[in-house]
């Protein structure tokens, strides 16, 4: 190699290494703001300028960005309608009659009151995605258990943790879904099959920690609620929720992007709470969180830059080959550790490209790494930061210490078993 070309590639590599530098600070500055939220600034405010310095200094090209964009729009898209959709079911009443559900089933049992907001945040999570759960389901669960006089701590930290781990079954049960499905090359219902083991072995293996856990808080007394508190059902509400579900799997058939049936979904319920005057315009542009969904967009963008400058290299021989039970676990425990460590969000744009070519199983395993992983801190998920604010909101108490044990718990148990699940799934109806 002559002088010349070895003083260009020196530079190169130089250059590479400050792209790659700027790039991480960047993406830590994003990731802290995202968390601290100073100021009360949406995620945005941050993420946004970050997105355009790296594209600027040429930390990645303008061509990349406008690819990742491009790749990441019918993602977001589908992530609008399905915030929109999950806040006008609940304007139509559907959180409140499955508080009223609960309270009324519960009969005045803590452990049964457990189960039933297990099954209600599940069902929740699986079809009107983890922020559902979250943000519009747990001030329900504070309420229906002061309501019978139940401890509130177990029914609240649930709510966190099945944001996350009910959300391995569909696709549109998390934004890491989203993404996954996209890069799977699966259609709508062989991911929903391929992934309802694990989804019910990890939900499962929760309930099994959380009875133990928290069996103080469940053996305290707790009263029957007047029978006056029933509420009707939103029978519109759940008539559309079930055909969006059947939307996804026409459309998934016919090669056609899902986020037009989750539109079509949502439009329906807008169509008619616009009519009844129940909402406006402005109120449904506000449930779709754009400041959120331009976060997103330029997290990704982030991202890609930490990617395209040396950490995929880097994790590269951390990635196993294969879609053996090992590899499988390999590959989530790998994504749960950097779930933990940058968020879940980062973590599967990150690992994404590098087990995409290994096939569905690999993705797959991935996911349920990103998805079950983040319930071990604080900063793992934005759901679960959410969370967080909403209980602090009403007054609960959230001990870091107490999260810790219990995610200590609960996380490797759920993890192991439902890579198995996924393993034995992948065995019997193939697609690895």
């Amino acid at each position: 190699m002559g002088a010349h070309a070895a003083a260009a590639c020196k530079e190169w590599i130089l250059n590479t290494s400050l792209a790659e530098i700027l790039s991480v600070a960047l993406l830590v500055l994003v990731l802290v703001c995202a968390v601290v939220r100073p100021f009360g600034w949406p995620e945005a405010v941050v993420a946004v300028p970050a997105a355009a310095v790296v594209i600027g200094t040429g930390a990645i090209s303008l061509a990349d960005a406008r690819a990742e964009a491009g790749r990441l729009g019918p993602v977001i898209g589908f992530l609008a309608a399905v915030l929109v959709l999950a806040q006008l079911c609940d304007e139509e009443g559907l959180f409140d009659a499955c508080g009223a559900w609960m309270a009324r089933t519960a009969a005045g049992r803590p452990r049964r009151l457990l189960v039933q907001v297990f099954v209600s945040a599940s069902v929740i999570t699986a079809v009107l995605s983890l922020d559902a759960t979250v943000v519009l389901l747990t001030p329900v669960v504070f309420a229906t258990a002061a309501r019978i006089g139940a401890r509130p701590k177990p029914h609240m930290y649930a709510c966190t943790h099945l944001s996350n781990t009910a959300s391995l079954l569909l696709p549109v049960s998390n934004l890491t879904n989203l993404l996954a499905f996209a890069a799977s090359g699966l259609s709508f219902t062989r991911f929903a099959a391929l992934m309802a083991l694990p989804w019910l072995v990890a939900i499962a293996a929760e309930y099994a920690v959380f009875r133990r856990f928290f069996a103080t808080d469940l053996d305290a007394g707790a009263q029957a609620p007047p029978a006056a508190d029933a509420a009707g059902l939103p029978v519109f509400a759940l008539a559309t929720v079930g055909g969006t579900l059947a939307g996804f799997v026409v459309t998934s058939a016919l090669g056609i992007d899902p986020a037009w049936a989750a539109m079509a979904g949502a439009v329906v319920l807008a169509a008619r709470a616009l009519a009844r005057r129940r909402t406006s315009p402005s109120a449904i542009v506000r449930a779709a969180s754009v400041p959120f969904l331009a976060f997103v967009l330029a997290l990704g963008i982030v991202v890609q830059a930490v990617v395209d400058n040396g950490l995929d290299g880097a994790l590269g021989g951390l990635i196993p080959g294969g879609t053996g039970p090992a590899a499988l676990l390999g590959l989530a425990a790998v994504a749960a550790v950097l779930a933990n460590v940058i968020n879940n969000l980062p973590a599967v744009l990150v690992l994404l490209p590098l087990t995409a070519p290994s096939g569905a199983g690999a993705v797959l395993a991935v996911l349920v790494g990103v998805n079950i992983g983040p319930n071990l801190t604080y900063a793992g998920s934005l759901a679960t930061l959410l969370w967080r604010r909403i209980v602090h909101a009403h007054d609960g108490e959230v001990e870091l210490w107490e999260f810790t044990r219990l995610g200590l718990l609960a996380v490797p148990a759920s993890l192991f078993l439902a890579v198995l699940a996924l393993w034995a799934s992948l065995t019997v109806l193939g697609g690895g």
